[in-house]
């Protein structure tokens, strides 16, 4: 494991070291997404809430050794260990979620709300980033959800992927999917090994095209 496998991290909770690689090529974790922006009482986003769902192989690697009771059920209590190291581990790639006002980069400050539910085979983690200075929506705002190394695949579900919350009347938000790369640069990315540690410069700019976009609008 690398320091550029921030999710992975959660695999090595209380000494229970990760063996083996969820995927052998980019993206190495898939998860299903929902986000919301939440507003204050003065009309500005105050925070931004996240709804990520693993997918199973993620999420079985995952949860060895956490079912301390042997009860073959995994409760809230035992997954709140997973869900603190994940949003920690998280926090040194900005949690991959990037809010712009007036191409201004906002700054989020460490999520104090956050849990693990498993649903079915999955892993879902919620969690709230909460905004260092709450911010007025501009003439472009815009929130980007994707990781920069193609390591773990965003996609954002198809029913409601985006609401606002307490917004002023008339505000709005817009999902925009990825813009997608060609067949060839897919090709690439899906043949980096496990052990890249980054993407190289020819794909990195790639990367960016498999951001999942919101823009934010107010009267």
């Amino acid at each position: 494991m690398t320091e550029k496998r921030p999710l992975l991290a959660a695999l090595m909770l209380a000494g229970c070291v990760f063996a083996a690689p969820v995927a052998e090529a980019h993206p190495h974790v898939l998860v299903d997404a929902k986000s919301e922006i939440l507003f204050d009482g003065e009309g500005r986003i105050a925070a931004v809430r996240h709804s990520w769902q693993f997918d199973e192989a993620f999420s079985s690697y995952a949860m060895q050794g956490l079912d301390t009771n042997n009860d073959g059920e995994m409760s809230p209590e035992e997954l709140q260990p997973l869900a603190k190291v994940n949003v920690e581990s998280l926090q040194e790639f900005a949690f991959f979620t990037y809010l712009t006002v007036d191409d201004k980069e906002l700054a989020f400050l460490p999520p104090t709300e956050y849990w693990l539910e498993l649903r079915g085979d999955k892993l879902t983690l919620f969690y709230s980033l909460p905004l260092k200075e709450p911010a007025k929506v501009g003439a472009k705002t815009t929130l980007e959800v994707y990781d920069p190394e193609y390591f773990v695949a965003f996609t954002f579900v198809k029913d409601d992927p985006i609401a606002v919350v307490d917004a002023p009347a008339g505000c709005a938000a817009v999902y925009h999917p990825p813009v997608g790369v060609d067949d060839e640069t897919m090709a690439m990315l899906g043949a980096l090994p496990a052990e890249e540690k980054e993407l190289p410069p020819e794909l990195a700019d790639a990367a960016s095209d498999l951001a999942n976009v919101v823009t934010v609008t107010c009267p």
